[in-house]
């Protein structure tokens, strides 16, 4: 409704760095097909897509728009679109998915270079331009705009932070991450500057179409949505190209807070399938990491595997070792990779750290271990945090018997742990204070004076 009541040519704010305004640009950057799936989208919205394509891009660099419809209910969504200038339909005789309908709109494409949008997109002002001489530059670059945000229930346009990229933990599910210091004061100097980021949010960005061919498209045994862009994204890096967001280019996005659509098979499903099939792929033996923190999903089939690497191996990609030392040297690795399959667990005999279901700011218990992971899924990485996702065990205060919480990771001190060997004892790693079960019942798992002849301080990591 909020879409229906806007014009499709609206207004919206120009939400660019002032010194990409006057930036210039080749004269003979390559044109571009513009390719866009939808499934039962709004029509407003879909319409606002495509006419923000044409009125904000030079006529010349849009060869043409393919909307794929991916059988939505009405047949008839994308035919008054069609009569459009530049604007072809093709319509899927099946649900086929985002990854199925981006290859057959890329297998029809006649331009050089490929724009894949989602159908609720608003580009904004020269949005093109700075896309395509960074991929006229250097064909094997996949980039993407600055991602602004239409606000899902007013559609007010509102610009984004030029100080993010892309980002995940190891349940491999994507999120947005601020830039280090060191990058910040880099691209203070020159904010137009591009951002190489680990990971790509993978509803807009650009690409060689030969290139895109030659890195094996998109995996076409993934179903309906999710975890293509991680694949793309690992794929990419592992098999010698980059992933860029350029700033000075901003299109803006709904962002939905649940899918709109219905997922064949449950949405949970198919992402854990979609999410597998990357991991197995690409992730060698750190998949396992994924495992530990999502067991559930060991239990959902991922299908066969062996043309994907097959890819990886004509393509001779690189380790995901590799990419971790490379590429995200931030991500939080475990200072060991357990037993495959088999959950992490801090315990005392039959008897394992839990969080009990509790969120911030609350103390962790004990319970009887079932190796399901959950709530006594956690990870001792190397630098001596106990996390359990983002939460971190935290020291509260400083003094015999203090309460251990359950924190967001930030980094300070009070986080940080070591554990002593021989004897199992995890002690803070500034204070002679260790984690205690003794009073676990009824206080929580404290922190206590280290004392080597109590069992109660023993701990096992496995």
């Amino acid at each position: 409704m909020a879409s229906d009541h806007l014009p499709s040519n609206r207004e919206i704010p120009d939400t660019r760095n002032s010194m990409c305004r006057s930036k210039g640009y080749k004269k003979d950057l390559p044109s571009t097909s513009v390719i866009i799936t939808f499934h039962n989208e709004a029509r407003s919205t879909l319409l606002r897509t495509v006419v923000s394509v044409l009125n904000r891009s030079p006529e010349h660099l849009i060869k043409e728009i393919i909307l794929v419809d991916d059988f939505s209910d009405n047949p008839d969504d994308g035919l008054e679109l069609a009569k459009i200038h530049k604007v072809r339909v093709l319509r899927n005789d099946k649900r086929e998915g985002l990854m199925r309908s981006r290859v057959k709109g890329a297998d029809a494409a006649v331009a050089s270079v490929l724009t894949f949008l989602d159908s609720h997109c608003e580009c904004n002002e020269k949005w093109l331009e700075p896309l395509l001489e960074r991929v006229a530059e250097n064909s094997s670059r996949i980039v993407c705009p600055i991602i602004d945000v239409i606000n899902m229930d007013t559609f007010q346009y509102i610009g984004a932070s030029a100080d993010l990229r892309g980002a995940f933990d190891w349940n491999l599910i994507f999120k947005w991450e601020y830039i280090d210091y060191k990058e910040r004061q880099r691209r203070e100097k020159d904010p137009t500057e591009v951002i190489l980021t680990p990971i790509i949010a993978g509803g807009l960005f650009v690409i060689d179409k030969p290139y895109f061919a030659k890195l094996g498209k998109y995996d076409m045994m993934m179903d309906i949505w999710g975890a293509e862009n991680l694949e793309l994204s690992f794929r990419t890096w592992q098999c010698g190209g980059s992933l860029e967001i350029v700033p000075c280019s901003r299109v803006g996005h709904v962002f939905r807070k649940k899918h709109p659509y219905t997922f064949p098979g449950g949405s949970g499903n198919v992402f854990a399938r979609n999410t597998r099939r990357a991991a197995e792929v690409w992730l060698d033996e750190y998949k396992e990491l994924y495992y530990q923190a999502v067991p559930l999903a060991k239990t959902v089939p991922f299908g066969d595997i062996s043309e994907r690497l097959e890819l990886r191996k004509k393509l001779q990609c690189k380790p995901f070792k590799w990419y971790l030392q490379h590429v995200y040297p931030e991500l939080q690795v475990p200072n060991k990779i357990f037993t495959p399959g088999r959950p992490t667990s801090i315990r005392q005999g039959h008897m394992c750290m839990d969080t009990m279901g509790n969120l911030l700011d609350s103390i962790v218990a004990m319970f009887q271990c079932h190796n399901n992971g959950g709530n006594q899924q956690w990870t001792y990485t190397d630098s001596g945090y106990i996390r359990h996702h983002d939460i971190c065990l935290e020291v509260r205060d400083v003094y015999k018997g203090s309460e251990v919480l359950m924190k967001i990771c930030d980094g300070n001190d009070n986080q940080k742990w070591k554990l002593i060997q021989p004897g199992g004892m995890i002690r803070h790693a500034r204070y002679p204070l260790c984690l205690d079960s003794r009073y676990a019942r009824f206080k929580g798992i404290l922190a206590e004076r280290c004392n080597s002849a109590l069992e109660s301080q023993r701990w096992q990591i496995l």
